[in-house]
């Protein structure tokens, strides 16, 4: 049987790993984990957030939905987790992480295809990413991010995977396949309508792309997480007037 001791350095490993401990955390501290299309509206909800809970800090974690589901099943001490997509929500679940009543559906995205603002290669839709001009299109790993599901879907149900999968520029997270474009080092990506927005300077919407499945971002709070009331406290929060107020300036639609 481990001792106390192990059982506290297990705990602190976990949190490291995920990038979530520090030297300064309390137990007033709220540990969010979100998806990285999140960034941008997050920030600038958590210290709203704080102000409604004097004495409470909220500790941000973006990253793909996949990534943060893994640190969160290894142990990361995490009290509230929002991805994505519903595909990822419903393994946490499985995997009994979400504490029981509290997953809800908060905001819906939409997919685009952009290029790069000066680009030159001639995309305006799906089709056009199978023309020779085009040689590099940004996308997150299918096997690891929501946006990278979602474009291959798109791609597989046009009978354009074949064609766009050897030029295809795996990112480790959407605003990566962002970057990708907005620096000009592919043709064209897909991210999200809100990450688009974002960098509108530098990159343009070609094309709007329909999906199977609605883009909907669910949100939980994990079982035996640090501050798990505060958890739902910020659940609240994001589904209240005031957080979707924030979340619609960041181009997030009404679930």
């Amino acid at each position: 049987m481990e001792t106390m001791t192990m059982l506290v350095a297990h705990r602190l490993a976990a949190l490291a790993a995920a990038g979530l401990f520090s030297l300064g955390a309390s137990a007033a501290d709220l540990t969010v984990s979100a998806a990285a299309s999140l960034t941008n509206a997050f920030k600038e909800l958590a210290p709203q957030f704080e102000a409604a809970h004097p004495g409470t800090k909220v500790l941000l974690n973006f990253a793909a939905s996949d990534a943060l589901l893994a640190q969160i099943a290894k142990g990361a001490p995490v009290d509230v987790f929002a991805s994505a997509d519903q595909e990822t929500m419903d393994k946490a679940e499985a995997q009994k992480l979400l504490a029981a009543g509290s997953r809800r559906n908060f905001v819906n995205n939409a997919l685009v295809l952009i290029t790069p603002v000066d680009g030159t290669a001639p995309v305006m839709a799906l089709a056009d990413l199978s023309k020779p001009e085009v040689k590099r299109v940004a996308l997150g790993k299918p096997e690891g991010v929501p946006a990278g599901r979602y474009a291959r879907g798109a791609l597989e149900a046009a009978k354009l995977w074949p064609a766009v999968e050897p030029k295809a520029v795996y990112a480790t997270n959407v605003r990566q396949a962002l970057d990708y474009v907005a620096r000009g080092e592919a043709d064209a990506g897909f991210v999200y309508a809100t990450d688009a927005a974002i960098q509108k300077d530098k990159v343009k919407v070609a094309a709007t792309i329909p999906t199977e499945t609605a883009i909907s971002y669910p949100v939980a709070a994990i079982a035996g997480g640090p501050n798990t009331e505060a958890g739902r406290q910020f659940i609240a929060y994001l589904l209240s007037a005031s957080g979707q107020a924030v979340l619609a300036k960041y181009g997030f639609q009404k679930p």
